[in-house]
Parts: structure tokens; C-alpha cells; sequence
């Protein structure tokens, strides 16, 4: 693959998945504001219930890897369908080392 190719796939899909997890956040937050009607428990607050923080923690979870693997999905397709090639070029994550 050329590189300029690899270069605008990985700002396409960079752009596009960091915009999505932004909305998908709003969107588990909106959507526990209307569930619970209080704000989600922020997650070093040790007054907050240990089971609302787990829960919170899971919905938040499920919520932004289920939009990752939609929006990973998504783009792949649109690779397809754009660049008329069959496999998209992987999008290392970033790993950090503690």
C-alpha cells in the first residue's frame, strides 16, 4: 500500500473514531441523567455508592466499545467501497508503558 494512502487512513479513522467516542460518551451520560436522574459518579469520589460506580462504570464500558466496534466496522466498509481494496490497513492503538 502506498504510503499516502496509509497516512489519510489513519487520519479518517483517527478523526472519525475520536468524534464518535466524544458523541457515544454524551450519549451514556444523557442516557444515565434520564435513567437515574442524578449525574454520573465521578470516579474518584469515594462517597459515591461502590454499586453505582460499577454500574456506571459498565455502562460506560459497553456504551464506548460497542461504538468503536460499529465505527470500526464502518470504516472499513468505507475503505472498501472508496479505495476499492478489500483489507484495510490496521490503526495501531497506542499503548503506554507504566
Amino acid at each position: 500500500m502506498e504510503p499516502s494512502k496509509a497516512i489519510f487512513w489513519k487520519l479518517y479513522a483517527g478523526v472519525i473514531g475520536a468524534a464518535t467516542t466524544f458523541a457515544a460518551q454524551k450519549a451514556v451520560t444523557g442516557l444515565w441523567k434520564t435513567v437515574t436522574g442524578e449525574e454520573p459518579p465521578a470516579a474518584g469520589d469515594p462517597d459515591a455508592p461502590l454499586t453505582q460506580s460499577i454500574i456506571w462504570a459498565l455502562s460506560s464500558a459497553v456504551g464506548i466499545g460497542l461504538t468503536q466496534l460499529l465505527i470500526n466496522r464502518f470504516t472499513a466498509r468505507r475503505w472498501r467501497s472508496l479505495m476499492g481494496d478489500d483489507t484495510a490497513p490496521k490503526v495501531n492503538k497506542i499503548k503506554f508503558n507504566i
